[in-house]
């Protein structure tokens, strides 16, 4: 399934997507000495390294140059043991699916109970405002099922998950040593801040907005400003500019306003993802886009 879905992705999604500037995603690189990122497409696909260990999150598409881009911020596929997963879509785990290439065949994969009905058939994930059922994911990775605000460790990496439903029924946000939010798709940056992930592709708007709001009562309210990376936009340690708008939900179906001169025109587009400047320097945050 993962082969399939990724290549209608490339092809559908850049066509509807193109010229409305909602993928923003980062290139391949070093965010600083503990993150570094791979792009995949539209996608963001992260890796967190603490003394020896390194964690991957989301497994991204089933995307042919993932080993590649691995090597360009000097990351071994063979050393991944550990894949949190924050939801079940083919952007996220195309890689740990049965027909994926298999880079991460022995690695241990988590997910929320409630997502892993996903998995099992018990749920089918739909998109389209409940118009589009998605095909069923398959993979036969070691799972680990996690409830909401459990906290675990992976060597000396400390993860909390906090479960945000609404995009899916189980998705997750994973806090790392309380320095580092990985997000998937509950966040999408905008050219003023963020926002709800895209409408068109949640179960539930309404708790989707829901959860982002609880999501920044839970940090605010433990005085935790960690660095907020999204699935499909960039990162930021502004807690102002990632929750400016929690009570709002993207429209992917509109062009984009203000113009952000930092969005590409197609976010399948990798031609300015290269290994040069991967190893060039670190990957820049997110900033407010200024109107003149």
């Amino acid at each position: 399934m993962s082969r399939r879905a990724s290549n209608f992705q490339r092809v559908v999604m850049s066509w509807g997507y193109r010229g409305k500037e909602i993928f923003k995603p980062l290139n391949t690189g070093k965010i600083d000495e503990h993150v570094s990122c791979v792009r995949e497409w539209i996608a963001n696909i992260f890796f967190y390294s603490k003394n020896g260990t390194t964690v991957m999150i989301d497994a991204g598409y089933s995307y042919p140059r993932l080993a590649e881009k691995m090597k360009w911020i000097d990351v071994d596929p063979a050393s991944i043991r550990h894949i949190l997963l924050t939801h079940q879509d083919t952007d996220h785990v195309g890689a740990v699916e049965r027909d994926s290439d298999g880079l991460f065949r022995r690695a241990k994969v988590y997910l929320s109970e409630t997502e892993n009905r996903y998995l099992t058939g018990e749920v089918r994930r739909k998109v389209c405002f409940g118009l589009y059922k998605l095909p069923m994911v398959v993979s036969d990775n070691e799972r680990r099922l996690l409830k909401d605000g459990e906290i675990f460790y992976i060597g000396d990496i400390r993860v909390e998950a906090i479960l945000v439903p609404g995009h899916t029924w189980g998705h997750m946000v994973y806090l790392i040593d309380d320095r580092y939010l990985f997000t998937g798709d509950t966040i999408w940056f905008g050219p003023d801040g963020g926002y709800s992930f895209i409408g068109g592709l949640a179960e539930d708007n309404r708790l989707s907005v829901q959860s982002l709001a609880a999501l920044e009562r839970n940090l605010r309210g433990r005085d935790i400003f960690p660095k907020v990376l999204t699935g499909h936009t960039g990162w930021s340690d502004d807690p102002d500019y990632v929750f400016a708008h929690t009570d709002l939900v993207c429209n992917g179906l509109k062009k984009q306003k203000p113009h952000d001169p930092n969005a590409p025109y197609d976010g399948y587009d990798e031609r300015e993802d290269t290994e040069a400047r991967a190893r060039s320097g670190m990957l820049k945050r997110a900033e407010p886009v200024v109107v003149s």
